[in-house]
């Protein structure tokens, strides 16, 4: 079912939910049901003369450095500079992903954000999108960096509200700018929480169209929905092995010259 972002009443809310749940059935991994719910965003937030209203969806979750396979741990090490990373390390890990170009639409093709270290809550709040996202959703970062039983007791059954940026145009926690000039960046909406085992994870959509603030509150319960998702696939495989589809979109972004939306699309600059 298509809907606009800008009408997103009762009657949708109940229908995203819905939607969810039954687009990500019958995913085998985490990275699958990520990827499911991205591309049902993208597909789906519609103008009522059918364009697209999102120009990328992203979907991210934190995980442990010694947890994420061997690719994504180079790739962390190598955001990391001269700091040497430690098995407990939090990295907000790109799982699923939809855009308007090519290399949008696939984790392997995304050349800046793969998986993001957060070593520590001095460098998270020198991403200020990161840090805001967190914050909005009623979370500590210190929670997020160090997800100790302690820290995070009491808040997995949380119901946490969303991170809102009506106008994304000179809005300082959204830095790339050119990102938004270039492909008509209006509004930015994310939504997420906290799993059992005290892993964060979020939806943000990049939008070409205003989002009234009417809508973008409900999706406090579409992450409930999302969760509730993740938590009934029962899953113990997070990553999938590469599709040809995540090879295409790797081989055209490649071709191009790196993208602003790099430096958006896991809010990490």
């Amino acid at each position: 079912m298509s809907f606009s972002i800008t009408q997103f009443g009762l009657k949708e809310m109940l229908r995203c939910g819905l939607d969810l749940r039954r687009q990500t059935a019958e995913a085998a991994t985490l990275e699958e049901l990520a990827q499911d719910v991205v591309r049902y965003f993208y597909d789906n937030c519609r103008t009522p003369d059918g364009d697209r209203e999102c120009v990328l969806a992203r979907f991210y979750k934190t995980h442990a450095y010694g947890d994420l396979p061997d690719d994504l741990q180079a790739f962390a090490r190598g955001a990391l500079a001269d700091q040497a990373p430690t098995p407990q390390m939090q990295c907000l890990t790109l799982l699923g992903t939809a855009g308007d170009k090519p290399g949008w639409n696939a984790r392997q093709a995304s050349q800046g954000h793969q998986a993001i270290p957060l070593p520590s809550v001095q460098m998270v709040e020198q991403a200020p999108m990161i840090a805001e996202l967190i914050r909005a959703m009623g979370m500590d970062v210190r929670a997020v960096v160090t997800p100790h039983p302690e820290l995070i007791q009491g808040m997995e059954g949380k119901t946490f509200n969303v991170f809102f940026v009506p106008q994304a145009a000179g809005s300082a926690y959204i830095p790339a700018q050119d990102f938004v000039r270039e492909y008509g960046v209006r509004s930015v909406l994310g939504f997420g929480g906290v799993l059992v085992r005290g892993e964060f994870y979020a939806v943000v959509l990049f939008t070409r169209v205003s989002i009234p603030a009417e809508s973008a509150d409900r999706f406090r319960n579409v992450a409930l929905d999302l969760k509730l998702a993740i938590s009934s696939a029962g899953m113990d495989t997070t990553f999938g092995t590469p599709s040809a589809v995540a090879a295409e979109a790797a081989e055209a972004e490649d071709a191009e010259a790196e993208d602003p939306a790099e430096s958006a699309g896991a809010a990490a600059d």
